[in-house]
Parts: structure tokens; sequence; C-alpha cells
């Protein structure tokens, strides 16, 4: 399993590639097709992302010591926003999680080409998937 600053350095990778934002959104949509699909009965109040623009779900579950996490939303950038994340922190334990930098993001230059709501849906999407793993790390704790 590839680290996540290897994982976060892929997409960067992948993002300099296209010329411009267009294509980069193209891109970022097809990612989203890909997305690791929520079971439907995790659809719910209970599992959506607080401050998104969009409706965004996220579950996580534990798994030989490391979150896999599925999820969607009712947008398709949004969905290919996730998609960037859930590639990055799927898999991983939960403390490679909690330690993890989100410079990645900066780096393809997202947050400067999102609408100010849509941004704040990422800073809250980030934080949701950084809470499951304090939540996953304190079990494992205990």
């Amino acid at each position: 399993m590839s680290s996540i600053q290897d994982i976060q350095q892929e997409i960067i990778e992948e993002f300099e590639m296209f010329d411009d934002w267009m294509q980069r959104y193209e891109y970022m949509i097809e990612l989203g097709k890909s997305l690791p699909l929520i079971d439907e009965k995790y659809k719910t109040e209970e599992y959506i992302i607080k401050g998104c623009q969009s409706k965004v779900w996220v579950h996580a579950d534990l798994k030989d010591d490391k979150i896999e996490f599925t999820a969607d939303s009712d947008a398709i950038i949004t969905k290919g926003i996730i998609a960037i994340l859930i590639r990055s922190f799927s898999g991983q334990p939960p403390q490679a999680i909690l330690d993890a930098d989100t410079s990645f993001i900066d780096k393809i230059g997202l947050k400067e080409h999102l609408s100010p709501t849509r941004a704040n849906g990422l800073v809250s999407m980030i934080k949701q998937i950084k809470l499951y793993a304090v939540a996953y790390q304190a079990k494992a704790e205990s």
C-alpha cells in the first residue's frame, strides 16, 4: 500500500499533466465516477458533511487497522473533490491520516479554483475524514 504522501504526489503529477482548469475539472468529474460509493443506508443526515453547499455523505469502516472510506455527492464536481480525498486517505491507518498534511490541495491549485462555498466544503470534508481517524485511533488505544 502506498503512503499518503506517495498518493498525494501521484495526484499532483496527474494534475500537472493538464494545461488548463477546464481539463482539470473534467478529470475531477472522471475521478468522481470511480469513487467507492457509499451504501444507500449511510445516505442519511448522520453521515452528511456539514458546511458543504452540495450534499456529501462520507462513511468509514476500520478493517485490519486501516480506515476504508466510501462517499457520494449529489454534485459532480463535489464528487470529484471527495474522490481525491478518499484516494489519499482510504486504506491508511488512523494515525497516518491524523499526521498527514493536506498541502497537496494547494499544490494542485484546487482551493483557488473553487467558489468560496465549495472551498469551505473542502475544508469540512478534510475535517470529517480526520474526525473519523481520531475516533478510530481513540478506539484502538482503549
